[in-house]
């Protein structure tokens, strides 16, 4: 019997904000095909992808059979996703209205917060050309405070915000890079103890392996020129498999809700070691 075509399209590269998506598509169990962005090559600027992300950052979806019916729906920035996948399944985000309103600040800590100083501390400690101790201090200090935060909440439960949410899912792929950025998470016993929670977690490991063979290799010379050069929003280089645009070649993976041998497809990652968190795309280029 075929299987029914999904009717979410994920636009997708395996980062921090990319994984977001990826896990609560799992967790939520929902069917969808994975359009592969290629942000080291420049795919992310190609005039079809800012079509759905105006901001030029991955992860985007589009939702073909949106509740209500009508034109498809396409949505740009991560945390805006997973309010709109809770909201179209009635998970992950209470609907009264004190549980609801104690989730989205802490998505909108990781958002504003989190996600940010630990991409400007990995970005000054792990990949600028130049060493600058004051930006490292700096964004130290910071990503210190913000677990320290992180750790007084997860003194209170088991979970963020009440039950496991998207508050969870948001904020777990930045601790990922806790080992590379130079922190243990010994000290923050409570993260620790949540960190050890979600990562038992089979959905969540389905999410984290979602592509993980695209990051293999690391970071080259038209990456880095990509990534970190200045004017961002030149046209896209071309390179093998690419079209005269520069987007990538079709290439849709079509996957079932929660299909049971997903997470053995690219194996379940360990934990982000210093070498892993160097060949996962910077975090200047999701959103």
């Amino acid at each position: 019997m075929p299987m029914p075509e999904p009717c979410l399209d994920l636009y997708y590269w395996p980062t921090p904000n990319g994984w977001k998506v990826s896990i609560a598509l799992e967790e939520l169990g929902l069917a969808y095909a994975v359009v592969p962005i290629d942000i080291g090559r420049g795919e992310q600027f190609d005039p079809a992808f800012l079509a759905l992300s105006p901001n030029g950052r991955i992860p985007a979806l589009v939702d073909r059979a949106p509740p209500g019916g009508g034109a498809p729906i396409a949505l740009f920035e991560s945390g805006a996703i997973l309010i709109y996948l809770a909201e179209k399944t009635g998970r992950l985000l209470p609907r009264d209205w004190r549980g609801r309103h104690a989730v989205l600040p802490w998505l909108m800590w990781q958002m504003g917060g989190l996600g940010p100083m630990l991409g400007q501390h990995g970005h000054f400690k792990l990949y600028a050309d130049e060493t600058i101790p004051y930006a490292i201090a700096r964004y130290e200090r910071e990503a210190r405070r913000l677990y320290g935060v992180l750790d007084a909440q997860l003194a209170r439960g088991e979970f963020v915000a009440g039950d496991y949410s998207i508050a969870d899912i948001a904020i777990f792929p930045w601790t990922m890079t806790h080992k590379a950025q130079g922190f243990t998470l010994d000290d923050w016993p409570n993260v620790r103890r949540w960190y050890a929670t979600l990562r038992a977690r089979d959905a969540l490991q389905r999410g984290l392996a979602l592509g993980k063979a695209l990051r293999q290799g690391g970071i080259d010379e038209q990456a880095r020129r990509t990534l970190f050069g200045a004017g961002s929003q030149g046209a896209p280089t071309a390179s093998a498999g690419h079209d005269a645009t520069g987007r990538s070649a079709p290439q849709v993976v079509r996957r079932a809700a929660a299909a049971p041998d997903l997470q053995h497809a690219a194996g379940a990652p360990d934990d982000a070691s210093a070498q892993d968190a160097r060949r996962a795309t910077p975090p200047e280029s999701d959103a």
